[in-house]
């Protein structure tokens, strides 16, 4: 990423929606595919299912695309890679480098990979991220579909006057898919804190009460930018811990990593066999 491309998106007076357009361009340059039919964001635990997708035409690292950068934190892919989904001529975006709100890059950088999949021509996106649980019967290794959330970060990654609904934000058809698949998977509502510190036991308690079952530090501005984007949404949370408060332990980064490592083979071949069905 030059200079120049870091200082565009950062720029209120630019419009992030031509950064994007311009990832997009360096993306169908160097991959080859002109158009991408569905986007991954892959979060802790998650990387592994790029595999089992289909053939891979192109890895980028993600840094040499316009807006991105390398990612800040272990766990986390450094490259963006284009699949030819297995049995079709329907290429998926995986994209790598995830930004969180908490390295203080701006909001823009945290959504820019949302808005670069859509200017890629995809029309639906499956956000993923590693969490921890306020279900004590949710064990680490368990998925849960997200379907609806608490943003509670204090901010937007919309701008001005624009007005979005979220109603059916995470799309139902989606889930129903999620479910064809997998009929036993949960259900839950995320609750997004800024990080990167864990929350306090008085914090996820204040989360349950407000009607979370999954706290994390991604996903939800995310989300919203992909709404407004016109994507459609599907977003599953991994539960690598059990949140402060209900682990009797304290909480690590380390417990998230390996909770990931130990769930991403059974993880990897679900979410290969959902997004087989979208």
């Amino acid at each position: 990423m030059t200079d120049r491309t870091a200082a565009d998106l950062d720029d209120p007076t630019t419009d992030p929606f031509d950064v994007a357009a311009r990832a997009a361009a360096v993306i169908a340059e160097r991959t080859g595919v002109a158009r991408h039919d569905l986007a991954l964001v892959l979060g802790s635990g998650w990387d592994g299912a790029a595999d089992r997708l289909g053939e891979v035409v192109a890895e980028i690292p993600s840094a040499e695309i316009p807006g991105f950068s390398a990612p800040a934190v272990a766990g986390h892919g450094t490259t963006t890679r284009s699949i030819r989904l297995a049995g079709t001529d329907r290429h998926a975006l995986v994209l790598g480098s995830r930004t969180h709100l908490y390295e203080g890059k701006g909001v823009r950088r945290v959504v820019h990979g949302v808005r670069t999949a859509a200017a890629t021509g995809a029309r639906a996106i499956v956000l993923t991220n590693g969490c921890g649980g306020l279900q004590p019967d949710w064990a680490p290794g368990q998925p849960v579909l997200i379907r609806d959330h608490l943003n509670l970060t204090a901010t937007s990654p919309l701008e001005g006057a624009t007005f979005v609904d979220l109603t059916d934000l995470y799309a139902q058809r989606l889930r129903d898919v999620a479910h064809e698949v997998d009929a036993t998977l949960p259900e839950g509502v995320y609750a997004q804190f800024r990080g990167p510190h864990y929350e306090t036991p008085a914090e996820v308690r204040m989360a349950g009460v407000l009607g979370a079952d999954l706290v994390g530090m991604s996903t939800t501005l995310e989300a919203i930018a992909a709404r407004h984007a016109g994507l459609e949404v599907l977003a599953i949370s991994l539960v690598t811990n059990q949140a402060a408060g209900i682990s009797p332990v304290p909480l690590s980064h380390e417990e998230v990593i390996e909770a990931g490592r130990e769930a991403g083979p059974r993880i990897s071949a679900l979410l290969a066999e959902i997004v087989g069905r979208i």
